[in-house]
């Protein structure tokens, strides 16, 4: 099937780097370097080496020497990427976006969107989902009025390279960005303002069925009341109407098999202006319908995450858009989001103002005053507030919400039968844990001199190494934004040093002492690489640029990257982030790969939110043995730092361990339970091959989800 022009894309334009126009700020800092071409082949030599055997690692280190002598395939590709990185802002940012995000085929639910849980709402009438709902959009709205006026405060780096100004493009792009899908590549879009006046509506999403809301009438706002006015229409239209078609199932399949179904839904103009309406919204504001009674950590992430299926509240979504706001009738609430255009961060920031705001304003008093005039969370966006926004006093007469309509043709039930049965799949598939470890937080590795982040990342490598014999290609994403439109590179968790001290940890040779010893090692290797990707020195964009620069010159594609090191490397097994919130949110998400972990993890002072994922159909990979591998490692560890570091404490309290919202004390059967030391780690000895061996501060810059870049991999 050819593409067919789209008419809807004359009201939208593309987001490329080149689409992009910078604000002043973002120029000012300096653009992505190009590392030098030794520096990143000598780091990859580092990547491979605790990856592959030894005579792997010998055939690849020829390939690699063979691709960096002076004057040849990689000189002549070094220098060229060097010239072209001179005509763009970011070298590497349409290939990375295309690489890591819109080229992928897979779904978006599961593979690439994450799911990000709010605090637990206590409704207690049926209007307070409503209610609460009106708060959201109010502060929203809020927020929108300092992204509008491009007038947020100017992030600077923390922890390591402190105090270095952050590009801020990516928040300016949460309500104004829509990924359309394409039969070989998707396309990231804006609207377009010399075309049509900016939006000033949202979708609301209840009972599958599909509502514009204007929340901006005569360059007004609506009050919270006349929001509140306006649901309870929507609610009363959704469940008098008549039975629908889960149209929002179409943006949980395939994406070539989506971008088919649209090419379908285009022919006819019904279906083009509820497709318009959706594409141009400023955001998607899901009702939905509680699924339990029992509101565990574990059944609000699937609830995000996925929505639990096309039988529950899966059908109301509409995955492309970038932002989804979900309130269920249960008082469940969160957001699911398109990652394409923003990195954690960005959302994080926005989920801290709606909470903060919410807090500030209680939702139940919405509609129990007159006065629509509400104290503002965050006073700042009071002096942005342009004549557009300024919050109506009253409306009288506020038009019915419209409800969008669709004609689907007998080809498109075809394709919503196969997305439905695809996402059923997928979601039957996801094995997700959430564990609260609260045995130590992140002020634990601070009391011993170590990055937090790095010690969990460490704690993740043993965990592995403990269930599998071996490391694993590893992503954590490090953020570029010091530079202009920057995004992310990759830090290398599985590093050399990090093999040398999980072999250590697993034998019952190695002295605590030297297991120490070898521990700062790894963890300096993960600072080091910490420090050259956010410095603009990672390995994984600029073999991405030379890789790009082959094909774009139509040359052989180079031994270096056909050879089967280069593509285990960029197969992240273990997909890992940092996303960190003050309040009580997390963000989950699932794995990159068929037999890999997802692994978020959301450290406070005195506890740890790790969200871990697998696929039940991969028999290598188990989610609940991996929880309860993380657990003991991260007890191993403590243990040998108090024992080296520290005199061992007297007493050792039994251990409170949260696993799925499930509250469990230890019960004494056995010291693995208790939490106790169990060095040597006797799981991995009974198991190891005999295989030949060659001898941060917390960071803001290294938040993201989804491994930020890895995700779309998958």
């Amino acid at each position: 099937m050819s593409q067919m022009p789209d008419v809807n894309m004359t009201r939208l334009k593309r987001q490329g780097s080149e689409d992009i126009v910078p604000c002043p700020t973002t120029k000012a800092l300096p653009k992505l370097p190009v590392p030098t071409l030794q520096q990143t082949l000598e780091g990859y030599l580092k990547v491979v080496r605790p990856l592959v055997s030894d005579d792997k690692y010998e055939e690849t280190k020829r390939k690699v020497e063979e691709f960096g002598k002076p004057g040849g395939v990689g000189d002549m590709l070094q220098e060229k990427l060097l010239e072209y990185s001179q005509t763009k802002v970011n070298w590497v940012y349409d290939w990375w976006m295309d690489d890591m995000y819109l080229t992928a085929r897979l779904p978006l639910v599961i593979n690439s969107s994450p799911g990000m849980v709010f605090p637990k709402q206590n409704f207690t009438e049926p209007s307070d989902q409503l209610r609460f709902a009106a708060r959201l959009i109010s502060g929203i709205m809020d927020y929108k009025v300092i992204l509008d006026a491009r007038a947020l405060p100017i992030d600077y780096a923390r922890g390591q390279l402190a105090g270095q100004p952050l590009c801020m493009e990516q928040y300016y792009r949460l309500f104004s960005s829509y990924r359309v899908p394409g039969l070989t590549k998707d396309m990231l879009v804006s609207p377009d303002s010399s075309v049509m006046p900016e939006p000033e509506h949202i979708i609301v999403v209840c009972k599958n069925q599909f509502f514009v809301l204007d929340v901006i009438i005569n360059f007004k706002r609506l009050s919270e009341a006349d929001l509140f006015n306006q649901l309870k229409r929507i609610m009363q239209t959704a469940t008098a109407g008549d039975r629908c078609e889960p149209v929002g199932l179409l943006t949980a399949g395939d994406r070539t098999e989506w971008a088919k179904a649209r090419i379908k839904l285009m022919e006819d103009s019904t279906n083009r202006d509820s497709l318009d309406m959706i594409e141009r919204c400023i955001f998607v504001l899901c009702l939905d319908e509680g699924v339990c009674c029992d509101k565990t950590d574990l059944t609000l992430a699937c609830q995000m995450l996925h929505g639990n299926g096309s039988h529950s509240n899966t059908p109301n979504r509409w995955f492309d858009k970038t932002m989804q706001f979900i309130v269920a009738d249960d008082g469940a609430c969160g957001l699911v989001y398109e990652h394409s255009p923003s990195e954690g961060v960005a959302v994080v920031q926005l989920v801290e103002h709606l909470l903060n705001y919410i807090r500030v304003n209680p939702w139940n008093d919405v509609c129990q005053r007159d006065n629509p005039a509400i104290p503002h969370a965050c006073h700042s966006s009071q002096k942005y507030q342009s004549k557009k926004m300024l919050r109506a006093q009253s409306i009288c007469e506020l038009p019915f919400p419209r409800r969008l309509r669709w004609k689907l043709s007998p080809e498109v039930f075809e394709y919503l039968k196969m997305s439905r049965e695809s996402v059923d799949r997928s979601i039957a598939n996801m094995d997700l844990h959430i564990m609260r470890y609260t045995r130590f937080g992140k002020s634990f590795p601070k009391s011993q001199n170590m990055s937090p982040d790095g010690f969990v990342q460490l704690a993740l490598q043993l965990t592995y190494f403990k269930l599998h014999r071996r490391l694993v290609s590893t992503y954590e994403s490090a953020s570029t934004r010091r530079f202009q439109l920057g995004r992310v590179d990759n830090i290398r968790a599985a590093s050399i040093e990090a093999d040398n001290w999980v072999r250590a940890m697993c034998s019952d040779t190695v002295e605590d002492y030297d297991r120490m010893e070898l521990f700062k090692k790894a963890l300096k290797a993960q600072r080091n690489f910490t420090l050259q990707a956010l410095k603009g020195q990672g390995i994984d964009c600029h073999l991405l640029g030379l890789k790009e620069m082959a094909a774009m010159i139509d040359m052989p594609m180079p031994d270096i990257f056909t050879d089967d090191s280069f593509d285990l490397t960029n197969k992240f097994v273990l997909s890992t982030s940092q996303v960190p919130t003050t309040m009580d949110a997390f963000m989950c998400y699932g794995p990159v790969v068929n037999n890999g972990y997802g692994a978020c993890y959301n450290p406070h002072d005195d506890y740890i939110l790790f969200c871990l994922s697998s696929f039940k159909d991969c028999g290598d990979s188990d989610s609940e043995r991996f929880t309860s591998a993380l657990r003991q490692a991260l007890d191993d560890m403590q243990h040998l730092c108090l024992k080296v570091n520290h005199p061992p404490s007297p007493v050792m309290d039994l251990r409170k361990v949260d696993i799925n919202g499930d509250s469990k004390m230890a019960n004494g059967i056995d010291g693995h339970q208790l939490g106790l030391p169990m060095f040597p780690c006797v799981m991995a000895r009974e198991n190891d091959p005999i295989r030949k061996q060659n001898s941060r501060d917390d960071d803001d810059s290294t938040r993201g989800p989804i491994a930020d870049g890895a995700m779309a991999q998958t």
